[in-house]
C-alpha cells in the first residue's frame, strides 16, 4: 500500500513542478496557453510527458487528469464525511452488519476489519461499469475533453458564455488537482497513523 502511495505522489508531481524555462520553440510551447496553465504556477511538465507530444496525446493526458481529479474530489469528501460520523443508514449485507460497523479510509478495504471480499468485488464491478459504459463520451457530442453530458444532461451549461465556461472548467481542474493532493495527504497520514484528529471530531 505504501508503494502505491509513493507511486501516486511521484505521478502527481507532474502537475506542480515547473518546466525548464530556456527552451526553444517545441511542441511544449504549443500547450503553454491551454486551460490549466494559470498564474502564478504557469505550465508544468517536469517529467517531460509533453515533449514532442501532439494534440491527441495532450487531450489524453488532460482526460486522465480530469478523471482522476473527479475521483479524488469524491474520495476526499467521502473521507471527511465518514470520519465526521456520517454513514449510510441500515445494513450493508443480509447478515446485519451496519455501514458504520466498518472502519473509515483505507482500513475499510485492506484492514483486519475490512469489507468482505464479495462486497469489495461488487464495488469494483460497479466502478468498472461506470468506467466502461457511463463516464465517457458515448454520443460524440462532447464540447471538450471530459464532457460526458451525452446530449442528456445540461444543468444550464449552454446558457453560459464562453468566458464563464472556461472559468468553470478551470475551477474544476484546479479543484481536482487540490483533491488529488488532499486525498494523497490523508492516505499518507492514515498509513503513518496520524490522520488529523480534527477530521474525526467534526
Amino acid at each position: 500500500m505504501k508503494t502505491a502511495i509513493i507511486a501516486t505522489l511521484i505521478g502527481s508531481a507532474a502537475a506542480f513542478a515547473p518546466a525548464p524555462v530556456a527552451k526553444t520553440v517545441t511542441s511544449l510551447n504549443a500547450f503553454e496557453n491551454e486551460l490549466g496553465a494559470q498564474p502564478p504556477l504557469g505550465f508544468f511538465d517536469p517529467l517531460g510527458l509533453l515533449d514532442n507530444a501532439d494534440q491527441e496525446r495532450f487531450d489524453r493526458l488532460r482526460f486522465v487528469e480530469l478523471k482522476h481529479g473527479r475521483i479524488c474530489q469524491l474520495a476526499f469528501l467521502g473521507q471527511i464525511t465518514t470520519r465526521a460520523g456520517f454513514h449510510l443508514s441500515g445494513n450493508i449485507d443480509y447478515a446485519g452488519h451496519s455501514f458504520d460497523s466498518y472502519p473509515n479510509g483505507i482500513a475499510a478495504l485492506f484492514g483486519p476489519d475490512a469489507i468482505p471480499t464479495a462486497g469489495f468485488a461488487q464495488i469494483f464491478a460497479f466502478v468498472g461499469l461506470l468506467e466502461l459504459g457511463v463516464m465517457k463520451d458515448v454520443t460524440g457530442e462532447n464540447e471538450f475533453v471530459g464532457d460526458f453530458r451525452n446530449g442528456a444532461i445540461d444543468f444550464g451549461w449552454d446558457s453560459f458564455d464562453e468566458e464563464t465556461k472556461l472559468s468553470k472548467r478551470a475551477i474544476e481542474l484546479n479543484n481536482g488537482r487540490a483533491a488529488m493532493m488532499g486525498i494523497l495527504g490523508l492516505m499518507v497520514h492514515e498509513e503513518l497513523g496520524t490522520v488529523l484528529p480534527v477530521i474525526g471530531q467534526m
